[in-house]
């Protein structure tokens, strides 16, 4: 059973006697203040459990935040998504609950340190362009940052888990799509375009991709964590622990790379820089910990984007067509998992019971082993009634509750398959909803469907459309504290970027590019909705009696929404057509893989409204 329960010790005598050794520490170091953030060596979203300081030191278990722990106050900083997680699971008695967006750590000091203020950070576990913002505002106030040799968070845990060490194995041709020689070949003409002799690879999912390689030492993605120094010309070398290979895995990887432990990493980058060469570090993922390891010892820095993300993000055709089977697959779980839902009696099913029979169905499907489900993509978000509220609500034996009447389920899940990774949501009625309730899911459903139906020509930014799938709230008075859609991998990270639909998303949406589509609106202490397809952007082409080619988005997501959540009067009738259609579809392709009772379900599900 892949259903865990994350319940972090918040007793306030543990925190504050974790915060009082921490502190103990610094004073001990002659530093003011430290800095822990949810982050581990490679900057990602989902780390290995001995990275996991932030939820030891303060109970905090979302994906992004950050502590900051002065001699007399200690703040966390979350996001929108995490305000009401982590006011449940802090004790905000000992930390002070503060904005990831509005205050982020760099801003906070600058008003709060004070003159002389000497505050410690791990480079290792801070982008260069994050160093960068904390030095700036801290000069500015007249401080200093301190990189510390030794994180003192790990002086202090006595338990921390060991690095992991899962096997790698190889991703297929068929399902990559693309050899990795023929990779690493265009990654190197990337470097040499860009005026350096050689990058170095940080972000895992980077070097999965280029390498054809997968692994298991994070949660839900199959990502083997290491680096590689990616040179314009030569062989590249990549650090990743032995016990990591098999025979197979080994004798694939030394045909592409020399293969060498991870301790090596700075030696190498050491003598590379002390030989003058122009390394490539990205501002937005590198470590600061490898920039001053090249300008310490002479090397010079070239800023680069890590030449594997827009690749990566751009999936090709191989790639694509194994995300449709992938969704295909995916939907008919879904599907049986919601037929299962409406077939109990209000009250009968708790918050994981219900996710342990959604990974059930899931488990179940797919005849081929290689088809099979390989993990969950990410924790499911399986919230009854106020829960739902909580936009990333983590279920644990806790805080479950029972689905009853009256109240709105929403469960956002998703699937790591070996031909694609698929992410959804589905916001169910349990019993009879309000009229509130249908009133405002139908308008975060017209906003799914105006990106459904979206058209755009090149160059179109997540940013630029990010307002189209507000439109319907914002005119209600109403509006969601999270980005519309993020990037999402094959087989890899759930989250991906470059690409994302949101404010800030400044990357030009490409042809092949998968991404979530995803509204929501969350009435805080009374129920969340959320509805979510995965889309990916089709070649531009000429519209019809129109003059410049367009864009659009084809949805992968196949599974029926809820129809009793959907006020037809609020819809237009292009918006019906498009609903229509969508569900018309689902049961087409979803319908003859189910099969008895549940097909019969579905039909009545998708019927035309």
């Amino acid at each position: 059973m892949m259903f865990q329960s994350f319940d972090v010790s918040t007793d306030p005598s543990q925190g504050i006697d974790r915060v009082a050794r921490l502190r103990a520490r610094l004073a001990a170091a002659g530093l003011d203040g430290f800095l822990v953030p949810r982050a581990d060596e490679h900057q990602g979203e989902y780390v290995p459990a001995r990275a996991e300081r932030l939820a030891w030191l303060t109970g905090f278990t979302g994906s992004a935040g950050a502590a900051l722990v002065m001699r007399d106050s200690a703040a966390l900083f979350v996001d929108g998504r995490y305000t009401l997680q982590a006011a449940t699971q802090v004790d905000t008695a000992t930390f002070a609950i503060e904005s990831l967006i509005d205050t982020p750590p760099a801003k906070w000091l600058a008003t709060h340190a004070g003159t002389g203020a000497a505050i410690g950070f791990d480079p290792w576990l801070h982008t260069i362009a994050e160093a960068e913002g904390l030095r700036a505002a801290l000069e500015k106030a007249g401080g200093r940052l301190v990189a510390v040799e030794e994180n003192p968070v790990d002086a202090i845990w006595p338990d921390q888990p060991a690095a992991p060490a899962a096997k790698i194995e190889i991703h297929p041709f068929g399902f990559a799509g693309e050899l990795a020689k023929d990779k690493i070949a265009r990654l190197a003409g990337e470097i040499a375009a860009a005026g350096a002799d050689c990058a170095v690879l940080t972000d895992p999912s980077s070097l999965a991709w280029a390498f054809n390689i997968r692994g298991g030492d994070v949660p839900h993605t199959p990502l083997a964590l290491g680096f590689a120094i990616l040179p314009a010309t030569g062989l590249p070398l990549v650090f990743l622990s032995r016990a990591k290979l098999t025979i197979e895995t080994e004798a694939y990887l030394t045909q592409l790379a020399t293969v060498l432990e991870p301790q090596e990493l700075e030696g190498r980058l050491a003598a590379l820089a002390a030989a003058g060469s122009r390394i490539a570090l990205d501002p937005a993922l590198a470590a600061e910990k490898l920039r001053m390891i090249v300008e310490d010892n002479g090397g010079a820095l070239v800023r680069l984007a890590d030449p594997a993300r827009l690749p990566r993000a751009i999936k090709n055709e191989a790639e694509l067509a194994g995300s449709r089977a992938a969704h295909r697959r995916d939907g008919a779980a879904v599907t049986r998992f919601l037929h299962w839902l409406d077939t109990r009696a209000p009250g009968s099913v708790d918050e994981i019971a219900a996710v342990t029979a959604l990974e059930g169905f899931r488990r179940s499907n797919g005849e081929e082993a290689q088809m099979k489900l390989r993990d969950i993509s990410f924790d499911t978000i399986s919230g009854a009634g106020p829960n739902g509220a909580i936009v990333h609500y983590r279920v644990t034996t806790k805080t479950s509750r029972k689905l009853d009447a009256g109240e709105l389920y929403l469960v956002d899940s998703g699937g790591q398959y070996q031909d694609g990774t698929t992410d959804i949501t589905r916001t169910v009625a349990i019993g009879e909803p309000s009229e509130e309730m249908r009133e405002r899911a139908t308008l975060v459903l017209k906003g799914l469907i105006a990106l459904s139906t979206l058209r755009f020509p090149a160059g179109t930014r997540g940013s630029d459309i990010d307002a189209l799938a507000r439109h319907a709230l914002w005119q209600a008075g109403l509006d969601y504290a999270h980005g519309t859609g993020h990037g999402v991998g094959s087989f890899l990270s759930v989250h991906e970027g470059p690409q994302r639909i949101a404010r800030t998303g400044t990357q030009p949406l490409l042809a092949g590019m998968i991404l979530s589509n995803e509204p929501g609106y969350y009435k805080a202490g009374h129920y969340g909705i959320r509805l979510e397809n995965l889309i990916v952007v089709t070649r531009a082409e000429q519209v019809p009696g129109g003059e410049i080619a367009m864009h659009g988005f084809e949805t992968l997501t196949l599974a029926p929404f809820d129809r009793r959540l959907v006020r037809t009067d609020l819809l237009t009738a292009a918006e019906l057509r498009w609903l229509d259609a969508y569900h018309a579809r689902v049961l087409a392709e979803i319908g003859p893989m189910v099969g008895g009772d549940v097909a019969a379900w579905l039909e009545a599900a998708a019927a035309p409204l």
